[in-house]
């Protein structure tokens, strides 16, 4: 269902592949950003990027299940870190790599942006994901 590619003739990336394919009529859910909120609406981890990106990753979690997915599925996603030191960017990275979402591994893109959409948010976690088939669904014979 999915083919993780990683092309010889670029550099190896360190946990993500270069490209994910997905087969034509496989069902794919594109998950709009995952933000450090708690389910009240309270930002988590004010002033911390690390303890932010561990609430993202819950929060994606959470969006994946609602659509009958999960992080082993992901095929891309983009992650946008407030700050332009390369070593934010690394230990936010570091939760990425944790949280299992590099065992496929997936496409990733690690950006350091100048704000985000709430106040004092400083991660933020879109995806695209496949939706495996479940067995009543029907398997392909």
């Amino acid at each position: 269902m999915i083919r993780r590619v990683t092309s010889p003739a670029l550099f190896p990336p360190p946990t993500y592949a270069h490209a994910s394919v997905v087969e034509a009529g496989t069902k794919l859910a594109f998950l709009a950003g995952s933000v450090p909120l708690d389910a009240a609406g309270n930002l988590v981890g004010k002033k911390d990027p690390v303890r932010q990106a561990e609430q993202v990753i819950a929060n994606l979690e959470e969006q994946l299940r609602a659509v009958g997915s999960d992080l082993a599925h992901v095929v891309s996603t983009e992650v946008y870190v407030v700050s332009g030191e390369p070593g934010v960017l690394s230990a936010v990275w570091e939760v990425v790599e944790a949280s299992g979402l590099s065992v496929g591994p997936h496409s990733s893109t690690l950006l350091g942006v100048a704000c985000l959409g709430y106040p004092g948010q400083l991660v933020e976690i879109t995806a695209t994901a496949v939706v495996p088939e479940t067995q009543h669904e029907g398997a392909r014979t």
